[in-house]
């Protein structure tokens, strides 16, 4: 079942025909919001880059602030190790003699315990030529070789370099001299120092010699390890490695999170000093890390690369909190934007509809203008010649009747056919009467019902002729409104025609009269006829349409215009073949004797 007001229909033909002429299409609207949106996205990301590059700068800052102070103590330590009792270049304070011992035995130490670690995996008989070969070449070391209870070389990294001696000073007074004597001779000669361990039991010793590289190499080490370990961990570091520039580790605190990979810094830039600080972000077991690389100097001389983890969990949070509100600011402006462009779009489309329907209304109430002209000039033309017609064709009738009996039926025939149309004329005139007359009401309260029972009784003799059986209900009766007694009578009389006729063979009309809210009574007029399709409803009202062969079309047109003009409204259902609906709403409250106004 279709329903339809007469203004749903006009802006169901209006939106139909005029899709293209709307200031915005719904195309436009949703692209600009789009791109809004968009905006407001790149924004947000913009800022969310911003605060994270912000974060990791401040990141880099303290870590550059733990590496200077590496870097202080480092110089201080290795200073002590290898620099004389005197005023360093620097103008720090000199390093006494004592101080200098002391920090030349951290060297010492730590050779000492490589000469335990060999000595361990002698013991194991793990250690050979090629493993003492592989033990000096990963630690910087010159030589390294173990001797049995006699001095005798039992393993070394490689041959012992007695052509670094004149052959007479191998011998003295015609004994060759011991390996231990010819390394003392070497570092004598060259001083490439050397530390010997020998074994408790006394069945060997191990010997380790440095040359000078290996002692700046060791001595860097031993510095930067106690430089590490007067840092200390904590703050938020959780490792911190040295590495020199050869890219062997000089020292290591912490446990990284990953190997590092010749891939994951520029190398060459940072022992070059081009870049200050780098950084990545590394996960790895749980753990959220800010791998860091940076030059180490000394002497404003770049030394090795620093490589420091940084816990950024807090970073993390701070972004992701950052990452949140932007988010939710994004949606929030996205919405308030696509509720502004909807708005926009609904106010100018309900202008645009505005002037449609005052357009509309316009040509309307032209039309009807016309019509009325049309209708006074029509009665004043054609009623009195047709009158004179009609009483002529009387006469004929009466006083020239012919006397031949096979032509009185052709006479009488012929004379019913002009006093038919003569007739029919002048319905058509007084239709057109009725709809000049009908543009002002005169107002009074009157039963809704007793007027309907009226154009009942008026209309029972030619509904039963056809048929047609017409039922009445009085949900409310006597439902006393204010109408134009006459007009509204017109009107009932016009719609319930209208029914009777959509009725091809019998049918039955059904008259209902009900409340509608509190302030409505409504008048329901349905018949069993033929239907409309949705084309048809929509021109119903229009005057120059109509479906009849002998009509023109202003009954229906003139209910709608009679109703509207009393306040109220007329409503259409219907479907082809299962009949027709017509819902007459008229107000309760009195109205002002005033010209009708079209309310389409």
């Amino acid at each position: 079942m279709r329903f339809f007001r007469r203004k749903d229909l006009v802006a169901e033909r209006q939106g139909r025909l005029g899709q293209k002429d709307k200031f915005l299409q719904p195309l436009a609207v949703g692209i600009v919001s789009a791109i809004l949106v968009t905006l407001i996205l790149i924004m947000g990301l913009l800022d969310i880059r911003r605060s994270e590059a912000n974060l990791v700068g401040f990141l880099e800052d303290q870590a550059l602030g733990t590496i200077s102070v590496l870097q202080k103590l480092t110089e201080e330590n290795l200073r002590s190790i290898v620099s004389p009792a005197e005023k360093s270049p620097s103008g720090s304070a000199p390093v006494t003699r004592e101080e200098a011992a002391y920090s030349k035995r951290w060297v010492i130490e730590a050779i000492t315990e490589l000469g335990r670690r060999v000595d361990e995996q002698w013991r194991k008989d793990k250690v050979d030529d090629a493993y003492l070969k592989h033990f000096a070449a990963e630690n910087n070391l010159w030589y390294v070789a173990v001797l049995d209870r006699y001095g005798n070389i039992v393993y070394q990294s490689s041959p012992l370099r007695t052509d670094l001696l004149d052959r007479r000073e191998l011998f003295w007074e015609g004994r060759r001299l011991s390996t231990l004597e010819i390394l003392e001779k070497i570092r004598a000669k060259y001083g490439i120092g050397f530390v010997a361990l020998r074994r408790k039991d006394g069945s060997g010793m191990v010997v380790i010699n440095l040359d000078k590289e290996g002692l700046i190499y060791w001595s860097l080490k031993v510095a930067v390890e106690k430089g590490m370990r007067q840092i200390g961990e904590g703050h938020g570091i959780f490792y911190v490695q040295i590495i020199d520039d050869q890219k062997k580790l000089l020292s290591s605190v912490g446990r990284p999170t990953h190997d590092l990979k010749s891939t994951d810094f520029n190398y060459k830039d940072i022992l070059a000093g081009k870049i200050k600080i780098a950084s990545r972000k590394v996960d790895a077991g749980g753990r959220k890390v800010l791998d860091l690389a940076a030059p180490l100097f000394l002497d404003k001389s770049v030394v090795g690369i620093v490589r420091m983890g940084l816990d950024r969990g807090s970073m993390d949070k701070i972004i992701a909190e950052s990452k949140q509100n932007i988010f939710i600011f994004m949606i929030f402006i996205a919405i308030i934007a696509l509720l502004s462009m909807w708005l926009l779009y609904y106010d100018q489309n309900r202008h645009f509809s505005g002037i449609i329907e005052m357009e509309r209304r316009l040509e309307k109430a032209e039309r009807l203008s016309s019509l009325g002209q049309l209708a006074a000039g029509v009665a004043h033309e054609i009623r009195n010649p047709l009158n004179a017609i009609s009483m002529a064709a009387q006469r004929l009738k009466r006083d020239f009747e012919p006397s031949a009996p096979d032509k009185t039926d052709d006479f009488h025939n012929l004379s019913g056919v002009i006093k038919d149309e003569i007739k029919r004329l002048n319905g058509i005139i007084e239709e057109f009467l009725s709809f000049s007359k009908s543009r002002r009401l005169e107002l009074r309260d009157f039963s809704v019902t007793e007027i309907l029972q009226k154009i009942v009784s008026l209309i029972s003799e030619e509904a039963q002729s056809r048929g047609i059986t017409i039922e009445t209900k009085w949900q409310q009766s006597p439902a006393v409104i204010p109408v134009d007694i006459n007009k509204i009578q017109q009107a009932f009389l016009n719609l319930i025609k209208n029914a009777m006729e959509s009725i091809p063979a019998q049918g039955k009309i059904f008259i209902t009269v009900d409340k509608e809210g509190k302030n409505f009574i409504v008048v329901r007029i349905s018949d069993t006829g033929c239907g409309m399709t949705v084309e048809e409803i929509e021109r119903i009202f229009n005057p120059e349409y109509t479906t009849k062969e002998k009509g023109v079309g202003l009954g229906i047109p003139l209910a709608s215009e009679i109703i509207r003009g009393h306040g109220g409204d007329i409503r259409v259902i219907s479907r082809k073949g299962e009949g027709t609906t017509f819902e007459v709403l008229l107000p309760r409250e009195r109205l002002n004797d005033r010209p009708l106004k079209d309310k389409g």
